[in-house]
């Protein structure tokens, strides 16, 4: 008779393409050794998660960890992620005090993720405004899961834009690896003179975000990095489209031949322009919020197949960086996002009334897979990583003073948002490291998770 399993997780799965209602997980060591319905095999454990749901553990595949504090942000973030059934997140390149810009830098943030992290963490790597295209291959080689660059320049060190030259340059060497290759797109000359003409009339209540950065900012330098990729192989990625528009043109040039894709984050399927008016600063992202019918666009997207995946891009800014004061555009640009992810996701769906597969597809197995980590990351099958997310049906409210982080960053946009569900559980790699209360996870816990293949992804 073989060995009984560790732990068996009893609950209905929710996979890509089903739900096993009375089903269960069981798990030996840290990964997932059988699936099934009915009668639960024999374990030395048994949690019982009965009348719940059971997703497969969130890969978040856009955010920020270090981008805001350096390194003591990643202990916040990942602490917040294990609270919001995030178990793995694909952290982005733009740290303090230097970008993941070379092999050893990169390494230096792993050893940072072994002392910090409360989850699972896979990383970028970005090159230098100057350069530093002879960093790529090394870059690959160390684990890198992916690459980043963008076309507006936040600093010219941390988040440099990247000239076209120069992106051609590096995509004609990224494409060598099968990596993929994101960009922040939204096009700097236009940005930059409509926010000098909006500065010079005096316009600068918070709708001005939204007008200086319009939807032709984005689609422009959509335009211009698909044909970058177009000519050099790569695989192209929008790092976030708020715009149905973006994806439809990354669908026309996989008609021509190119790898293009897209992902969309979560606050573009339900925050609108009049939220940022409401939020002021707490609203403020880019690309920013746009119109009701916009909303409805980047759903009907979805729903057809042409958005890649959800992320977050959770990039946590201290509070008094938020505050509005009269000026809209001297203020942080980013959200939290790590511990509503889950529940906004889950009630979005219940509300329109849609399947609760597209979260287990879109908001983990779909980033698990551009990204390489599939088949460790991003579904409940045997030989996965153990990461599972229980949601508890119930009517609830998004509280920003229950997340866990350091206080400065306990803000939130969807503060007061009515829930359908709450995260009553995270266990990663088997272990249960969010009680519905409390964190358990410890410092250290969360693990590097290099790339673990180099096989270009396939592209609908």
């Amino acid at each position: 008779m073989s060995q009984p399993f560790d732990r068996v997780i009893l609950g209905d799965l929710v996979l890509q393409d089903r739900v096993l209602e009375g089903g269960y997980v069981a798990v030996r060591g840290e990964t997932i050794a059988a699936i099934g319905q009915g009668a639960p095999p024999p374990a030395a454990a048994t949690e019982d998660h009965s009348g719940r749901l059971i997703f497969p553990g969130l890969v978040d595949g856009h955010m920020h960890t270090a981008s805001s504090i350096g390194w003591p942000g990643i202990e916040g973030a990942t602490t917040s992620a294990a609270a919001g059934g995030v178990t793995t997140c694909v952290d982005m390149p733009y740290d303090i005090p230097l970008p993941v810009t070379d092999a050893a830098i990169l390494k230096d943030k792993v050893e940072w993720l072994h002392r910090l992290a409360h989850v699972d963490v896979a990383l970028y790597g970005t090159i230098k405004k100057d350069g530093g295209v002879d960093a790529i291959a090394g870059l690959a080689e160390a684990g890198a899961c992916s690459f980043k660059f963008s076309t507006y320049e936040y600093d010219a060190v941390r988040f440099p834009r990247i000239d076209p030259g120069l992106m051609r340059e590096a995509f004609a060497e990224i494409a060598k690896t099968n990596l993929m290759v994101a960009v922040h797109n939204e096009d700097q000359e236009l940005v930059m003179k409509l926010t000098a003409e909006a500065k010079a009339a005096g316009h600068t209540d918070p709708i001005w975000h939204c007008r200086t950065r319009p939807p032709l900012a984005e689609n422009l330098a959509n335009l211009a990095i698909f044909e970058i990729g177009l000519e050099t192989g790569a695989h192209v990625h929008i790092a976030h489209s708020s715009l149905a528009r973006g994806f439809d043109i990354a669908e026309d040039f996989r008609a021509a031949g190119a790898r293009s894709s897209g992902e969309a984050c979560l606050h573009y399927f339900c925050m609108t322009e009049e939220d940022i008016v409401r939020l002021e600063g707490f609203g403020k992202c880019n690309p920013p919020f746009r119109t009701k019918e916009e909303v409805e666009r980047m759903w009907a997207s979805l729903l057809l197949g042409k958005v890649a995946y959800i992320s977050t891009d959770h990039a946590p800014w201290q509070r008094e960086r938020k505050i509005y004061k009269g000026d809209i555009f001297a203020l942080g640009a980013g959200l939290t996002g790590m511990q509503s992810f889950a529940p906004v996701m889950f009630t979005l769906l219940e509300e329109r009334g849609l399947p609760l597969t597209l979260m287990a597809k879109y908001c983990a197995a779909e980033p698990a897979r551009y990204h390489g980590l599939d088949p460790k990351k991003g579904s409940i099958a045997v030989g996965s990583d153990a990461d599972l997310l229980v949601m508890e049906r119930g009517d609830y409210t998004f509280d920003e003073a229950k997340i866990i982080d350091r206080p400065e960053f306990q803000h939130s946009a969807y503060h007061g948002r009515a829930l359908r569900g709450r995260v009553a559980a995270t266990y990663l790699r088997g272990e249960m490291i969010w009680d519905g209360e409390t964190v358990l996870a410890r410092p250290g816990q969360g693990r590097f998770v290099p790339r673990q293949h180099n096989r270009a992804v396939g592209l609908g």
